[in-house]
């Protein structure tokens, strides 16, 4: 798979959308220096040097809601990967739908952002940051968010933006043949397994509404399953806020 190292970049999603027309298939993007990297939601992402920001830009299969469930595929390529080149010492958990936690904090974001027409997906860009070397302080995130942890500061280990492109670019396209081959089932299992807080209460907020119940897990579509005083509820989208 084609693979483009920046020295400096605005955005690697952005630069992912400007590649798209002349690439020939699926091509990853990755920059030493992201100086406008987003979150979700318009949110920005910090991103200290000795960081991965890469993007994977893709033409997928189907439509919208087929693509969204490539954040699973994600999410558990980074999890995976990290296992890969650290072994059993990280503390590592998933948090829907597609955030990376070391140690209860967030250590890894994914966004994922498409264009297209009928709707039809033509062009998909999944961002992914990973807090290598360091973490932004506390104060630059939302009060109620989890706080930023880094791999190095949590755990001593030091894994280079390059050597974990490796790794991911691996897991990523195994996750991603399981889904082809056979469908979301197996990643709504293995995602599942490395859930965090899978079966206690937490809280979606979806604009001004506040849902706390049970996390239940998600249903075929990804979507979260919460069981609270409304009942079992099928939630698609929310930030999710643990501890109520």
């Amino acid at each position: 798979m084609a693979r483009h190292v920046l020295d400096r970049v605005d955005s690697t999603n952005a630069e992912a959308f400007r590649l798209a027309p002349t690439l020939s298939g699926p091509a990853w993007i990755m920059a030493r220096q992201q100086q406008a990297g987003r979150g979700r939601r318009g949110r920005a992402w910090t991103d200290p040097p000795g960081n991965l920001a890469a993007t994977l830009v893709m033409r997928p299969q189907g439509g919208a809601a087929d693509a969204a469930r490539l954040s699973f595929v994600a999410a558990l390529a980074v999890h995976d990967a990290l296992r890969d080149l650290c072994g059993p010492v990280p503390n590592l958990a998933l948090k829907w739908p597609n955030d990376v936690l070391l140690n209860g904090g967030k250590l890894s974001g994914i966004l994922l952002e498409s264009s297209g027409a009928g709707g039809q997906v033509g062009v998909l860009a999944v961002g992914i940051g990973v807090n290598l070397a360091a973490a932004p302080d506390a104060s630059q995130v939302e009060p109620d968010a989890l706080r930023p942890v880094s791999l190095a500061g949590e755990t001593g280990l030091l894994i280079t933006p390059d050597d974990l492109l490796d790794a991911l670019a691996v897991q990523f396209d195994a996750w991603h043949r399981q889904m082809t081959t056979y469908g979301f089932g197996p990643i709504r299992t293995a995602w599942l397994a490395r859930a965090a807080k899978l079966g206690e209460t937490i809280t979606a907020r979806t604009g001004t509404d506040r849902i706390t119940g049970r996390f239940d897990g998600i249903d075929e579509t990804g979507a979260l399953i919460l069981t609270g005083p409304r009942g079992r509820q099928a939630i698609p989208a929310a930030d999710i806020h643990f501890g109520g």
